[in-house]
C-alpha cells in the first residue's frame, strides 16, 4: 500500500531488518540437528557467509581463513593488495589517522596503481591454501582486469558496486555488457547492488549467478547523506527474492542465489536476511571486529576513498575476538556480535527449520526494535 507523501508525491512503506522479527511455529529441533551449508554453481559451503571486498575485512590470509572455517573471502582486486608488495604498513598508518585527516590520506594511499602482477599473485596465494578463490571489481575496472583475474584462476567472479545496473548509459565510455560479459566468461559471476524487483530481474537475466541486495558498507556507508540513496535492508531482500521466484519460472527452472549485502551487522540481521529470502550474507562490519581482521579495529569500503566524491567513512570498530569465535564462539558478548552461526543455528531451531532453503518460509512480523 502507498503512503501520500504530498499531493505530487507518494511511496511505498519500506522495512529494515531492525523493522521484523521471526516468529516460532509449531515445532523445535535440536540446533545439533540443524545444517547451515549452502551452495553456488559448483561450490558447497558449510556457512551462508560471504566477508565483504573491503581492506579492513578480507587479506589473502583472512580469505584462506574463512575459506577453512566454512565460508568464503572475497578480495578486493582494486584495494590495497593489489597496489602494494607489503600492504601491512599501510594498513597500520591508516589505523593511526586521525578522523580529520583520515579521508584525504586514504585518497593519497589508493591513488597508487593497480598492478596485474599482484592481482594474480594474491589470488594465486589463496589458490594454493585449497579454497574457494573469490574476487571482486567494480564494473568501471572489470574489462580492464578481468582477463588476469580468470588466467590467476579465480572460482567466483564478483562484479560490485554501489549500485549495478543491467542497462548502464553513457556518453563518455563504453558501458560494459554485462549479459555478453558473463555469457563469454567460463566462471559464475556475483553481481550487484541491486535493491528492487526491476534490477534484480534485469541482473538475473544478463546470466548472472547471483545478485547482491544493498548497496554494501552498511556500517561505514553515508551513501544516504552524499546521494540521498537508502535502501531498507528487509523489502530490498524480500523484492528480489521476489525477482528471483519469477524469474525461476521465467527460465524454466534457473536458480539464481539472492545475498545480502549491507546493513548486516550482528546475528539477528543475519537471521531476518535469511528469513527474508536471502540465500547468504556478506558480511563486512560483523567481520571487522575480529581480532585478527586485518583494519586493527577500524572499518571502511572502497567508498571512503572514491578521490571525488567519498561517501563512506573509515569507522572503529569494537574488536570483539578473533574470527573463528566470531564465527562460530564461544561469545564473550550477549548482543549478537560473536558466534554468528551458533546463533543461526539457534534461531532456526527454535522456529523448527533445519535447511537455510526451509528457513526462508518462516513467518515475521513487522515489530519495530525496542517494540
Amino acid at each position: 500500500m502507498e503512503i501520500e507523501i504530498g499531493r505530487a508525491k507518494r511511496a511505498r512503506r519500506a522495512y529494515t531488518f531492525d523493522d521484523i522479527a521471526v516468529v516460532p511455529s509449531r515445532r523445535t529441533r535440536n540446533p545439533e540437528d540443524v545444517s547451515t551449508a549452502w551452495s553456488i554453481d559448483a561450490f558447497q559451503f558449510d556457512i551462508p557467509v560471504l566477508a565483504a571486498p573491503m581492506d579492513s575485512v578480507v587479506s589473502p590470509a583472512t580469505a584462506i581463513a574463512l575459506g577453512r572455517l566454512g565460508g568464503v573471502g572475497v578480495l578486493d582486486l582494486e584495494g590495497l593488495w593489489t597496489r602494494y608488495d607489503d600492504p601491512e604498513p599501510i594498513l597500520s598508518e591508516i589505523a593511526a589517522l586521525s578522523e580529520g585527516e583520515a579521508t584525504t590520506r586514504m585518497q593519497e594511499l589508493y591513488a597508487a596503481p593497480i598492478r596485474p602482477e599482484l592481482v594474480r599473485d594474491r589470488l594465486a596465494e589463496i589458490r594454493a591454501a585449497g579454497v574457494t578463490v573469490a574476487g571482486a571489481l567494480t564494473p568501471q575496472r572489470t574489462q580492464e582486469l578481468y582477463e588476469t583475474v580468470v588466467a590467476a584462476g579465480v572460482d567466483l567472479f564478483v562484479i560490485r558496486g554501489t549500485t549495478v545496473s543491467a542497462e548502464h548509459v553513457s556518453s563518455v565510455a563504453a558501458p560494459l555488457n554485462l549479459k555478453k560479459f558473463i555469457y563469454d566468461l567460463d566462471v559464475p559471476v556475483i553481481v550487484g547492488g541491486a535493491a528492487t524487483y526491476t534490477a534484480a530481474l534485469h541482473l538475473m537475466r544478463t546470466g548472472a549467478a547471483g545478485v547482491l541486495v544493498g548497496f554494501g558498507g552498511g556500517a561505514t556507508s553515508t551513501t544516504r547523506a552524499t546521494l540521498g540513496i537508502h535502501a531498507p535492508m528487509a523489502t530490498a531482500v524480500a523484492d528480489v527474492a521476489g525477482a528471483r521466484r519469477d524469474y525461476l519460472d521465467e527460465s524454466g527452472g534457473r536458480y539464481v542465489h539472492v545475498i545480502a549485502d549491507g546493513g548486516v551487522g550482528t546475528s539477528g540481521d543475519i537471521v531476518k536476511a535469511l528469513a527474508m529470502g536471502a540465500d547468504a550474507v556478506m558480511l563486512g562490519v560483523a567481520l571487522a571486529r575480529a581480532t585478527d581482521a586485518p583494519g586493527h579495529g577500524f572499518h571502511w569500503g572502497p567508498e571512503a576513498h572514491h578521490p571525488k566524491l567519498p561517501r563512506g567513512r573509515r569507522a572503529k570498530v569494537a574488536q570483539v575476538a578473533p574470527l573463528v569465535e566470531i564465527l562460530y564462539g564461544p561469545a564473550p558478548v550477549a548482543d549478537g556480535t560473536a558466534n554468528l552461526i551458533g546463533a543461526l543455528r539457534k534461531s532456526m531451531a527454535t522456529t523448527g527449520y533445519s535447511e537455510l532453503k526451509e528457513f526462508q518460509r518462516v513467518e515475521v512480523v513487522v515489530a519495530p526494535y525496542g517494540s
